[in-house]
């Protein structure tokens, strides 16, 4: 049986990653902040799975997670957690922002390091580090430090698929990169979609597709998609104005 690893999955796109693995047969290592939930979903998909209850904005217990996990054999990993904040940057809370910070990009490459290496000693396995698509933009003004940080992602994600490539390793990486999804992520952003968002499946069904084609960047949705490429047309000052616009407006 083929094991599947999946951070942040009490909710939103990690939870919808486990039922989808589950109904595909794989067994499940989730981890989450809230122990219930977890155990909710273990309860409720009846397949076997470890949980593990983490808060991966703390560096410590990202390696206490890997320590857990160093002999597992693990064929897929989804690299899930993380949020947003919205805000002008002179008045969103410093606090929050290192912590976006830490499990956005810190947890994100301690674990990727970390399971990556698991994977290349063994031999095989693939890794999706979930992104969105304010990691494709140049810029994101409002959500300034949330757009930074998942540019952070897709550049790491990037980076390591070639050097894997060159050396010739089995290991295959993606970046997922979603615009707006229907998920609990805008109410802990403080934010209202500018665009209307697509379903939590139609997101995890376009990824895991992606990844079976072995895509580098995943944009779930033709009208991402078609933006994205809008996006590469557009002199960066104009398309930061733009952007900065679109954002201004998820603060109600």
């Amino acid at each position: 049986m083929k094991t599947v690893l999946i951070t942040g999955a009490t909710s939103g796109i990690g939870n919808e990653f486990a039922r989808r693995y589950a109904a595909l047969g794989y067994r499940l290592i989730v981890t989450g902040r809230r122990t219930d939930r977890l155990e909710q979903l273990k309860a409720e998909l009846q397949v076997p799975m470890d949980i593990y209850t983490y808060d991966l904005g703390k560096k410590k217990q990202c390696f206490e997670l890997l320590e857990i996990l160093k002999d597992e054999n693990i064929d897929i990993f989804i690299n899930n957690a993380g949020f947003g904040l919205a805000g002008a940057f002179l008045e969103t809370d410093i606090d929050k922002e290192i912590n976006m910070i830490k499990v956005n990009d810190l947890a994100m490459h301690i674990l990727f390091k970390g399971i990556l290496k698991k994977m290349h000693d063994a031999g095989h396995g693939q890794i999706l580090n979930v992104a969105s698509s304010a990691g494709l933009l140049p810029a994101g003004p409002y959500m300034a430090t949330y757009y930074a940080s998942k540019a952070y992602v897709t550049s790491l994600t990037r980076a390591v698929a070639m050097e894997l490539k060159e050396m010739g390793s089995p290991v295959k990486v993606s970046a997922l990169c979603p615009g707006p999804v229907d998920t609990e992520f805008n109410a802990r952003a403080d934010v209202v979609f500018a665009l209307k968002g697509i379903s939590v499946n139609q997101c995890v069904e376009e990824a895991i597709r992606g990844m079976e084609k072995g895509k580098l960047i995943i944009v779930p949705s033709f009208t991402m998609k078609l933006a994205a490429i809008f996006s590469h047309l557009v002199p960066y000052p104009i398309l930061i104005k733009i952007t900065g616009h679109q954002q201004k407006k998820k603060l109600g």
